[in-house]
């Protein structure tokens, strides 16, 4: 079964972004390659019981099992070693990523606390935009009951786009809560 956003993307987007950014081919419409979730874990790392249940909402909120991620080398100033765990990480691609794109923007982004939308300072060079969530309880399959901690993520949408302004346009056209913070001086 095709995700409900995919459907949208191929019949309403891709030719509305055609005509807006003046592309001649469907191919060069941005499009999303994959969607990146990352949960440091901090002082918690240590504790195996603490990397399970984050790795269990994890695949909550994404369907999907979560991996652990290692540190690289050890720092002596951020008290890490090399090897030990350092958060938990889920990488979503087809179907699975426009179902958890289209349950973020309709269901999880509005139970935000005085959400007044995402900058779109989060759009880097190549098309990718991040953001941060402080809560990870946002989402409604999380049990609030059973969580031990409140627990903050990064996000990544990586598009396949050459520019900040098709990014942009992509995700307005996804009904994405951009908010773009430029002050009149």
């Amino acid at each position: 079964m095709i995700a409900r956003l995919k459907e949208i993307y191929d019949k309403e987007i891709i030719t509305k972004l055609m005509s807006k950014l003046s592309y001649k081919n469907r191919h060069q419409v941005p499009k999303i390659s994959k969607i990146v979730l990352n949960m440091g874990l901090g002082e918690d790392a240590n504790d195996s019981k603490k990397i399970k249940s984050c790795i269990e909402d994890m695949g909550l909120i994404t369907g999907q099992k979560a991996v652990i991620t290692k540190f690289k080398k050890s720092i002596a100033n951020f008290k890490t070693r090399k090897g030990s765990s350092a958060g938990v990480k889920v990488t979503l691609r087809s179907n699975k990523m426009y179902e958890f794109l289209d349950r973020l923007i309709n269901i999880a982004l509005p139970r935000i606390k005085d959400f007044r939308g995402l900058s779109d300072k989060g759009i880097d060079n190549s098309g990718n935009f991040s953001f941060g969530i402080k809560e990870h309880i946002i989402f409604p399959e999380v049990n609030f009951d059973k969580v031990d901690k409140i627990r903050g993520m990064d996000i990544t949408l990586v598009l396949d786009s050459n520019s900040k302004e098709a990014t942009k346009e992509l995700l307005k056209e996804f009904n994405f809560p951009l908010t773009s913070n430029k002050k009149n001086n």
